[in-house]
């Protein structure tokens, strides 16, 4: 299972919001981070991921390692700071 994705489960494929998930059954939109904060839906997720130090280091390293077409290396590291 993917714990942070269950906090999106209230959006089909589409983008809708739902409230009932595939046999009629309500959906747990619950989820932990690995260091095991726990959260509740996408607003509880976000909040999560706002108050970690991590997120827009590893944010950051990701989107520029996609616009770069290459990893990173040390001396992109003032960059990402």
């Amino acid at each position: 299972m993917d714990p942070l994705g269950l906090p999106l489960e209230n959006f089909d494929a589409i983008g809708r919001w739902r409230t009932l998930g595939e046999g009629s059954l309500s959906i747990d939109a619950s989820g932990g981070m690995p260091g095991g904060a726990r959260f509740d839906g996408a607003a509880g997720l976000r909040q999560a991921l706002l108050g970690s130090d991590r997120f827009v280091p590893t944010l950051t390293e990701k989107m520029m390692t996609y616009a770069l077409g290459r990893g990173l290396e040390y001396y992109d590291q003032p960059a990402v700071r």
